[in-house]
């Protein structure tokens, strides 16, 4: 989307929005993540109650073997880290070298740097912790080019606001819909002479076909998109999963595990399979982090299938 898209209202809520959002990433420390998250914690939880229907449905049907005080402590937990986030992602309007290799490390980044220097490969992620610091990887490789994948957002004056928070000099934005021919397009050249890193958010819940495959996850059948492993395949490319490791407020260690070479013989679907239980091990070791929110099960298997 172009801003000439935009009426002039939207622009000046567009323009509103961008300054109260580089003014707030500005303030201290303290004040953001201390005072600011404190109170929109108390907001969603005690106040609005946001979505909390849906928070404990998934929860009790993800961890059975939990009891409900067990529930209840990951559920408020969990509203903490929602708090968090939106902290995260506004404070992302004002962005330099130093604070974003403050908010985002990565563990053994050198060892990383040397698998994947001079290929193109497929980051596999997940709405965890604060998912939006994955684009801070250009940071530490500057010879690659993140390329992040997305449903583009209804509004447009959120759309262009989110892609003002996640574009920058070595990451931008890719609508879901276009990837595939993205990379097609752009996989010799790359983008300013880069190698390109296709950012997939894969925990999303994808539209349900005839073909589904269904996984077994978090005690539930589970339909995962499988666009990552189709390029994987298609263009014998590496995918790595992604881990966040949230070390306190606003601060993460970002890790890549492989899932593929880009050259074994795979059947179909192993691929997904493997970021599958890769991504339920990390959130049953901190379930707090993952988003309880999301209408994830809204598809239910009726009858036997793949």
């Amino acid at each position: 989307m172009k801003r000439t898209d935009l009426t002039i209202l939207q622009r000046f809520w567009l323009e509103t929005l961008w300054l109260g959002a580089r003014v707030f990433a500005v303030m201290p420390y303290w004040f953001k993540y201390y005072v600011v998250e404190n109170l929109l914690f108390v907001l969603l939880y005690y106040c609005l109650r946001y979505r909390m229907k849906v928070v404990k449905t998934n929860l009790r049907n993800s961890f059975p073997e939990k009891s409900e005080r067990e529930l209840a402590v990951i559920r408020r937990r969990f509203y903490r880290t929602l708090s968090e986030i939106f902290v995260d992602t506004i404070n992302m309007a004002y962005m330099n070298e130093e604070k974003g290799r403050t908010v985002l490390t990565v563990k053994d980044v050198e060892k990383h740097v040397e698998a994947v220097h001079g290929r193109d490969w497929i980051a596999m992620t997940a709405h965890f912790g604060c998912w939006e610091y994955c684009s801070y990887w250009g940071l530490y490789e500057r010879s690659q080019m993140l390329v992040a994948v997305y449903h583009p957002l209804r509004s447009k004056v959120m759309e262009e606001l989110y892609r003002r928070l996640r574009n920058y000099e070595n990451s931008m934005t890719v609508s879901m819909k276009e990837s595939l021919r993205f990379y097609l397009r752009n996989r010799t050249g790359g983008i300013a002479g880069k190698n390109l890193v296709m950012g997939l958010i894969a925990d999303q819940n994808p539209p349900r076909r005839p073909d589904s495959r269904w996984f077994r996850f978090l005690n539930q059948d589970t339909i995962f998109f499988d666009g990552g492993e189709k390029l994987a395949l298609r263009c014998n490319l590496p995918v790595y999963f992604v881990k966040m490791n949230r070390l306190r407020r606003g601060r993460y260690e970002m890790s890549f595990e492989l899932i593929y070479d880009g050259k074994e013989e795979v059947a179909e679907y192993e691929i997904t399979q493997r970021y599958v239980r890769k991504l339920e091990r990390m959130i049953c070791e901190c379930p707090e982090l993952w988003m309880w929110s999301h209408r994830r099960w809204k598809h239910k298997r009726t009858h036997a299938g793949r």
